[in-house]
């Protein structure tokens, strides 16, 4: 266990840029290459605390550098502060990793009205592809994200998002 104070939040977070890393990402060591014209390549590094118990790297450490790449992909189309969420995803795990540094090259594929769709690769040092990744986005129909804590209800919940 990590001893510092527990905050459940909720939490407001304040970015540095549009197109950045988020604390969670941060915490991962993601790195951001590229994040333009639809296309991004992020790398995050294999620490030990990205293990999980046969020594190979985490699946969700995985999954969350897909997502994210995506989610770059997307930023470098849309206007800033356009808030939108995954809703769906698909992953296909390849080849295990063992050490080194993963790197995710993903791209937008298409968009229909709210909804984006994604997809990335994730490669090992090797450049071999070790997991595929594909994703649906949805913008948001509201402009603003409501801060407020668990149970607040805002004028717009019964709207479809």
């Amino acid at each position: 266990m990590i001893d510092r104070p527990v905050l459940t939040g909720p939490h407001r977070v304040v970015m540095d840029d549009w197109i950045c890393c988020a604390p969670f990402e941060r915490l991962l060591n993601m790195d951001i290459q590229k994040a333009a014209e639809g296309h991004a390549i992020l790398s995050m590094p294999f620490f030990m605390e990205y293990a999980q118990g046969a020594g190979l790297m985490h699946g969700g450490a995985l999954v969350s550098l897909a997502d994210t790449a995506v989610v770059m992909a997307i930023k470098s189309l849309i206007p800033p502060e356009t808030h939108f969420a995954t809703i769906c995803l698909e992953t296909r795990f390849l080849h295990p990793v063992r050490h080194g540094t993963v790197t995710a090259h993903a791209s937008v594929e298409r968009r229909e009205g709210r909804s984006i769709y994604g997809r990335a690769t994730i490669f090992d040092d090797q450049q071999r592809a070790v997991m595929e990744f594909s994703s649906v986005f949805k913008i948001a129909a509201e402009t603003q994200i409501n801060h407020a804590g668990p149970g607040a209800r805002s004028n717009n919940d019964n709207r479809s998002q």
